[in-house]
């Protein structure tokens, strides 16, 4: 059995100083806590605890642990309904707050409206809540090195000291997305959802499996979401099998794959070779750009996917796949009892989907504290 000392950075990124590195296990260790304790009882009926979730640093991993990875569709899978290609693409590129599904794009296009780059990032808002705040600097240079060399400090922080995540660099689709800004895309809403998912529902005599059942009872999510109900159903279906669940070191959301299949470039060149990684390490990519070379004598806009030119960010997001990384072990050990209800308010009104996830994340020492709304979820394929 193992049991790691810390958890690490996201993307195993090497920007964070020592107080940073602390800060962030501080951060994720008790998010994961507040996960596995669930929301007041005395509030939320049939939602804590959750004993089949586990912290990495506090509890053993078995050696029977099978590592899984977590995948899903970059788009929205709530604008897929009810309109045209093309304007499901229009909407998405329009604003970054359509952009919910954990991964969030910028695009830039030549003076001729051409598109020449895509700019796709995953990385959790909570990251760049330590990093700027224990290494400002640092912070303020990454933004100079992916946005714009004119990026200012007095840009990313205001007048308390305090940076602003929505500054006027990373809040645009045209200007390249440093860090996810959606509101529901945050590594705390992502251990959340995970720990709800673990807890198994047996209602009127039938233990549920369904993806769209189990988010209507567990409410942990949003139902229309590619992610949500998904996740729900394939670590719920874990948790069935009596393991206890964690999610991987490092906790992260990062990119798993650009399918360019009926994809073609004017040279007749791979498509998929434009598409490379700008942070994180090997197989934990954070940050990704779809660019054609200066030395081709073609755009992004002169790639064709099933015959159409690409006019949108989000005709590239229809094909990209992000991903987290679990863990299961003990399976067939756990003696944890299914509930026999659905979650409810204490004083029996409805739930909202996401309601009560944790409300604030903060590493406790270092950093304040941010409101983030969680409700956010994803795929597990093992």
């Amino acid at each position: 059995m193992t049991t790691i000392t810390v958890y690490g950075p996201p993307g195993r990124l090497t920007d964070l100083d020592d107080v940073g590195t602390k800060a962030w296990h501080v951060f994720i260790s008790d998010s994961v806590d507040r996960a596995i304790t669930g929301p007041d009882p005395a509030e939320v009926l049939h939602d804590s605890p959750r004993p089949q979730f586990y912290n990495l640093t506090k509890t053993d991993t078995a050696t029977d642990a099978v590592q899984a990875a977590v995948t899903w569709t970059a788009f929205p899978n709530r604008l897929r309904s009810a309109i045209s290609d093309r304007q499901r693409w229009q909407r998405a590129d329009a604003s970054r707050d359509v952009q919910d599904e954990y991964c969030e794009w910028s695009v830039t296009r030549d003076s001729t409206g051409r598109i020449t780059r895509v700019t796709f990032t995953c990385e959790g808002p909570e990251y760049w809540d330590v990093l700027a705040q224990t290494s400002p600097d640092k912070a303020l240079d990454l933004y100079r090195a992916h946005i714009d060399p004119a990026v200012g400090k007095s840009d990313l922080f205001g007048p308390n000291g305090r940076y602003v995540r929505r500054n006027q660099w990373n809040d645009s689709t045209t200007q390249g997305a440093m860090h996810l800004i959606q509101q529901s895309n945050t590594l705390g809403a992502e251990i959340e959802l995970a720990a709800a998912a673990t807890i198994r529902r047996l209602i009127g005599g039938r233990e549920l499996t369904g993806a769209q059942e189990l988010i209507a009872c567990g409410k942990y999510g949003v139902p229309d979401r590619n992610s949500d109900p998904h996740i729900g159903e394939v670590v719920n279906s874990i948790a069935r099998q009596k393991a206890d669940i964690a999610l991987s070191d490092p906790v992260g959301i990062y990119f798993d794959d650009l399918a360019t299949d009926g994809w073609r470039a004017p040279d007749g060149s791979d498509p998929k070779s434009f598409w490379t990684f700008e942070r994180g390490a090997a197989g934990f990519p954070v940050r990704a750009v779809y660019e054609v070379p200066a030395d081709r004598d073609f755009t992004v806009g002169d790639i064709t996917i099933a015959g159409r030119p690409i006019e949108f960010g989000a005709q590239i997001a229809d094909f990209v796949t992000v991903k987290l990384m679990a863990t299961a072990c003990r399976l067939g050990q756990s003696e944890v009892q299914p509930r026999t209800s659905c979650v409810e308010l204490a004083a029996g009104d409805d739930v909202t989907p996401g309601a009560f996830s944790p409300a604030a994340f903060s590493a406790h020492g270092y950093l304040g504290t941010h409101p983030d709304q969680a409700s956010r979820s994803t795929r597990l394929v093992a």
